[in-house]
């Protein structure tokens, strides 16, 4: 399975007991996550789009932000099973897929991750705002939107220009324009730079804003347009947890740049070591895409009023409720 095969002939078999032992244990996490994290990703993450989006007069700025990520992780769903479903990723695989397949995987990614760790970074940037302006509408749910638009139209572009390393990677070195451009290298150092440095720095730079804030006592403390407390537990809960999750793949992607591929590691003893770590870090950054949504689902506390009032609406579809027929019959009187 993937790198073990090179030590078939060539290495001692110790090193091949632990390639296999690599691969056994890479296997059953895939597995785990398939049967479990999956499903539930697959289902929180459609419920928190369809309550929002069914409650759309009662959404908040933060709201927004996560439907944006549960989109999101609805897109690592799609990517998530036919990654580890192929050989990559268990011994009792069902496909492998070619050079194309791997790159519209690696760019819907991409694009994932960028929106996930931009919508957290700028979620935090908000909650800023709101906190210290609550009277302006910087932050109000009609320019979070617009926001959110563009942070898809910016991963987009964004993944488009790795794009160009990537397939210039897989593609004959007949062209030379691509023949200047094979470096896969250089794609991953852009998306360690744009998709985690640049993000961890924004998030930093408002938490120490927001420390600043919650530590100064002013008139605008008690300001009934302020957000709800639990909102600032949450958003401490949902940052810390995505750069838990990413912050190992993105990690693996430096190592690749600056250790692996320029040759540091000849030895072919660490690879599978490192390519075992790297598959764990990408099912941790998967791991994502149903965390975010349940923990929404128990820290936001109008969620549940949402779900309850979207379930007595759609009961409600096909006959009159008894408030509405009270309605009618005051109406009429």
């Amino acid at each position: 399975m993937w790198i073990c095969m090179v030590y078939n002939e060539t290495d001692t078999s110790v090193d091949f007991r632990l390639c296999r032992d690599f691969g056994l244990i890479l296997s059953i996490l895939s597995l785990i996550y398939l049967l479990v994290c999956f499903p539930l990703g697959l289902c929180y993450n459609v419920l928190l789009v369809v309550v929002n989006l069914s409650n759309k007069v009662s959404m908040t700025m933060p709201d927004v932000y996560f439907v944006n990520m549960a989109i999101a992780g609805l897109v690592l769903n799609l990517v998530a099973p036919v990654e580890l479903l192929s050989s990559t990723f268990t011994r009792w695989h069902v496909w492998d897929y070619n050079n194309e397949v791997y790159i519209t995987l690696l760019i819907l990614f991409n694009i994932s991750s960028l929106v996930i760790m931009y919508s957290t970074t700028l979620l935090s940037l908000d909650y800023y705002i709101e906190r210290a302006l609550p009277r302006t509408y910087m932050s109000s749910v009609y320019n979070t939107k617009h926001v959110c638009g563009f942070i898809w139209g910016g991963a987009v572009l964004t993944s488009f220009s790795s794009l160009l390393f990537y397939v210039c990677n897989h593609i004959s070195t007949k062209m030379v324009e691509c023949s200047k451009m094979q470096n896969k290298e250089a794609a991953d150092s852009i998306m360690m730079f744009i998709g985690y440095v640049v993000p961890a720095l924004a998030v930093l730079y408002a938490f120490v804003l927001i420390l600043r804030i919650r530590k100064e006592s002013t008139p605008l403390d008690q300001d009934s347009a302020r957000l709800d407390p639990s909102i600032h537990r949450l958003l401490l809960a949902s940052v810390c947890v995505q750069f838990v999750l990413w912050t190992p793949y993105y990690m693996t992607l430096l190592v690749h740049t600056v250790v692996v591929a320029p040759g540091y590691i000849s030895s072919a003893r660490y690879l599978p070591t490192y390519y075992f770590l790297r598959c764990v870090s990408k099912l941790l950054a998967f791991s994502s895409s149903f965390a975010m949504p349940l923990m929404y689902r128990q820290m936001n506390k109008n969620f549940s009023n949402k779900l309850q009032r979207l379930l007595r609406r759609l009961h409600c579809r096909d006959q009159s409720c008894p408030r509405e027929r009270s309605t009618v019959q005051q109406v009429v009187t």
